[in-house]
């Protein structure tokens, strides 16, 4: 039993894979979200995403769907950026290896439009503000430690520069969800790679200690 919000109930086609409605509880509709509502994505524009976990490989999905060019996946493992690449990533980074600074000076010659930040640590969201050009979007999606901290020059801000903040990227249920499984009814995108391991309920702190650990590269599923 659950006790649940009436607004975040959602009546969906009993057909639908149970599996992948999953999905919806938050990694796709976040995700979508943050693409549509947050960062207004543009055909054709440049974005960086820094995260490549559930909600990242949702974004990076969602802005190859709006064809932005180029989509830049950076994450510390190499199962997920693998995943990214599926996902429809052009380039991917390891932090842990790549001079991300040099890496995105020569992707991005002509300047990035949109930092999607998705690890809520501040010295991210600094480097991120100072990638995007003069009148780029920085989209926070990660929340930061209580007590963090973070000092940026604001000036940029008064010429064009934007700092949007997500939550839950103003995703509402009622509406989104049905649109985006008409979406996944017709095939114009898919979850299926995102489901990458099961584990019983029993298992679930092993669960959660091999997600931490960037073993498992998408989305578990906990079969109760």
């Amino acid at each position: 039993h659950a006790i649940v919000s009436e607004n975040r109930l959602t009546r969906i086609n009993q057909e639908t894979n149970l599996d992948l409605a999953t999905l919806f509880g938050c990694a796709i509709t976040t995700a979508f979200g943050v693409v549509e509502n947050n960062a207004k994505l543009k055909i054709g524009e440049s974005v960086v995403v820094y995260g490549a976990g559930g909600i990242g490989l949702n974004i990076i999905q969602a802005a190859s769907m709006m064809n932005c060019n180029p989509i830049i996946a950076v994450d510390l493992f190499d199962n997920r950026l693998n995943l990214a690449k599926e996902m429809g990533a052009n380039f991917c980074l390891n932090s842990r290896n790549d001079d991300i600074e040099e890496k995105l000076k020569f992707l991005l010659p002509n300047n990035l439009d949109v930092f999607i930040d998705n690890t809520g640590i501040p010295e991210i969201i600094k480097f991120g503000f100072e990638k995007i050009k003069s009148d780029g979007r920085l989209v926070l999606v990660g929340v930061p430690k209580l007590n963090s901290f973070l000092s940026i020059n604001t000036l940029p801000i008064h010429f064009g520069k934007k700092i949007i903040g997500s939550h839950g990227g103003e995703c509402n249920p009622s509406k989104d969800i049905p649109r985006y499984l008409e979406l996944l009814k017709y095939k114009k995108f898919n979850p299926n790679k995102l489901i990458t391991h099961r584990f019983n309920l029993s298992e679930i702190n092993l669960a959660i200690a091999s997600m931490k650990k960037g073993i498992t590269a998408g989305r578990i599923i906990i079969d109760l």
